[in-house]
């Protein structure tokens, strides 16, 4: 709601800097333009921030998010269960919930096994898409992360935004958006595909 009347606070400002010609109406326009596409995140909200955030899914279909936590005890990756995966229910009260067993086993589920000969870290691939393999471990720092390719190349993967189609009898994805960071240079990494 904050965000909502800062971005009308804005909008305002602009008009009021058109009106006085302050700008040039190029400008003006083009930072209204900016301000709102800004909005548009409202409707696909982040789940809360967790040290042991791994990534987390947003979908075109509601506001609703699936998220993966790093599942760490006493320092390490839990060798059984490497991954926590659970919803943040945006569209309808915002509770956390856990996923049922067919999201589990057709559609939000991981497969992950032990990397041999590197402890600690963790192989897998969604077990809906398994074109794309995974890599779960802790940085440097003792931060966990997930390496997933991206252009090409292991990035650390940190938000994927899903593009559905459940207009007909069968979803369709139209395309996936891959945001992360390079583990190098730090730098924002992104890629859009059709699956």
């Amino acid at each position: 709601m904050q965000d909502r009347k800062s971005a009308a606070n804005h909008i305002a400002f602009f008009f009021v800097i058109c009106r006085f010609k302050l700008f040039p109406m190029k400008l003006t326009s083009l930072l209204l333009l900016i301000t709102f596409c800004s909005l548009g995140g409202d409707r696909f909200p982040n789940p809360p921030d967790s040290p042991n955030r791994l990534f987390f899914i947003q979908r075109s279909t509601n506001a609703n998010v699936v998220v993966y936590d790093a599942n760490v005890i006493a320092g390490k990756l839990n060798a059984k269960d490497p991954v926590h995966t659970y919803w943040y229910r945006f569209g309808e009260k915002g509770q956390k919930e856990e996923l049922t067993a067919i999201q589990r086993t057709l559609a939000y589920g991981l497969y992950t096994s032990a990397v041999t000969g590197i402890p600690n870290t963790y192989e897998g691939h969604f077990l809906a898409y398994r074109k794309r393999k995974f890599m779960v471990k802790q940085d440097a720092t003792g931060d966990p992360i997930a390496l997933f390719p991206i252009n090409g190349k292991m990035q650390i993967l940190k938000r994927v935004f899903v593009s559905v189609d459940d207009s007909k009898f069968m979803t369709t994805v139209n395309y996936i958006e891959l945001f992360g960071k390079d583990p190098v240079t730090g730098r924002d990494v992104y890629e859009k595909f059709k699956p």
